[in-house]
């Protein structure tokens, strides 16, 4: 890992830095453009080739249902089982307490407002298998859909070699109380969920993570159709802000753990200290090696950096302009810091808190803002599955109390229609 100093770097250098995933010839833009064209003209012929030609699999179904679900569900071990019941559980206990009735107010005597909220219909939930099966995932966006009472659940995934789905993507789905699965994944997943195909339904919103390709097929699609998305969820990241009473080998774990996801990952280490920054490089030196994902994690960790800062405040002003998916604090001090937290998707306070709790099982939503969207958008929650409509009654009391100012307004906007729906009203009553 490359180490700056962070004294050392003009502002054009710091924009630079926390730059990241970016497409400047468009070459991803026009392989997912072909892509979602091509599914929009062919359907389910589009997705069997593209299985055959990004999964390397023949598959003879685009779906698997409750009983092949129920089937390879049954093959997980108890421990296995239990680990993904604590988990569901925890996430639900989260996310249950995110739905709540909203106050009813009177803005003025004879006038109230209120807004209720209403599940978004059919919502389309993107489950990454490429290179790490994620049931994880499904944890996390098919729990608050169920929550939010949204009225279908469509689920893409790719498939396995084998032409199925991953066991514990089935077991999560027999949880979720999702009967199909659709065996479709990256770019191509993400059309088919817009568009509609023989066999996938059209959806109203699309969740889910995934690479640059489910990234920019995510923006294409809002930017072009009806259909919405959660955000810009692409290839993960992490930075550690660090000092002394950190432990080097708890930050170098926490960003290989990052580093591992992808080989577009990004791992960044802020510290106070650049002789611990020396120690986590020792120790990134030592855990990689060991892991099944080494080649993967160690691509990412050279596409990763460390800035050594003189205290915690130039720390958090680095970690702002990031504006990180995942944010460590390892440090004592990260109650003096939270506060001056603006930009982060997810906050892991402490040495103790690994991101990778969040990632599983804590509870909070691990769906989460990346490439600096943190900025602007929030993680998954049950909010992303509702929508907030508002109501308005207003009686006999309140038609005059408003009405000389709603006829007023209309008057100076030009609009005598508008006024005139107000004056023939406060005639009657």
């Amino acid at each position: 890992m490359k180490t700056y100093n962070y004294s050392d770097l003009s502002k054009e250098d710091i924009q630079k830095l926390v730059q990241r995933n970016v497409d400047p010839a468009d070459e991803i833009r026009a392989v997912v453009e072909e892509i979602i064209t091509n599914v929009r003209n062919n359907g389910d012929r589009a997705l069997f080739d593209y299985a055959a030609k990004f999964d390397k699999v023949e598959l003879k179904s685009l779906s698997v249902g409750k009983e092949e679900i129920a089937e390879l569900a049954a093959s997980l071990l108890p421990e296995q089982k239990l680990a993904l019941d604590t988990a569901y559980n925890n996430i639900r206990k989260f996310h249950e307490i995110q739905l709540h009735t909203e106050a009813k107010v009177e803005t003025m005597p004879g006038v109230t407002c209120w807004r209720e909220l209403r599940p978004i219909a059919k919502v389309g939930l993107y489950i990454p298998g490429g290179t790490a099966v994620l049931p994880s995932t499904f944890l996390m966006l098919g729990i608050p859909a169920r929550i939010a009472g949204c009225h279908e659940i469509v689920v893409c995934s790719p498939p396995q070699k084998n032409g199925k789905i991953n066991a514990y993507i089935a077991y999560v789905a027999q949880l979720l109380g999702i009967e199909k699965i659709y065996l479709t994944g990256g770019a191509q997943a993400v059309a088919a969920m817009a568009y509609g195909t023989e066999s996938i339904p059209k959806v109203d919103k699309i969740f889910g993570p995934g690479n640059q390709y489910v990234t920019k097929a995510k923006t294409i699609i809002q930017s072009t159709t009806n259909t919405a998305i959660d955000m810009p969820a692409g290839p993960s990241e992490v930075l550690v802000i660090a000092d002394n009473s950190a432990v080097p080998e708890f930050v170098a774990a926490d960003l290989l753990a990052q580093a591992e996801h992808g080989v577009d990952s990004q791992s960044v280490l802020v510290t106070t200290s650049a002789d611990f920054a020396e120690k986590v490089i020792a120790e990134l030196n030592k855990q990689l090696p060991v892991l099944p994902r080494a080649v993967i994690a160690g691509k990412a960790i050279d596409n990763s950096y460390i800035v050594v800062v003189n205290d915690l405040n130039e720390a958090m002003n680095f970690s702002n302009q990031y504006a990180p998916e995942h944010l460590i604090l390892a440090t004592d001090q990260w109650q003096q810091i939270t506060t001056k937290i603006i930009n982060a998707g997810s906050v892991f306070l402490g040495n103790l808190t690994s991101e990778s709790v969040g990632d599983y099982a804590s509870g909070t939503n691990h769906t989460l803002p990346t490439s600096a969207y943190a900025r602007a958008y929030s993680g998954v929650s049950v909010d992303s599955f509702v929508k907030k409509i508002t109501f308005q009654h207003i009686s006999n009391e309140g038609i005059k109390n408003i009405g000389p100012t709603v006829e007023i307004l209309a008057e100076l906007e030009g609009l005598q229609a508008h006024k005139n729906a107000v004056t023939v009203r406060m005639k009657k009553s």
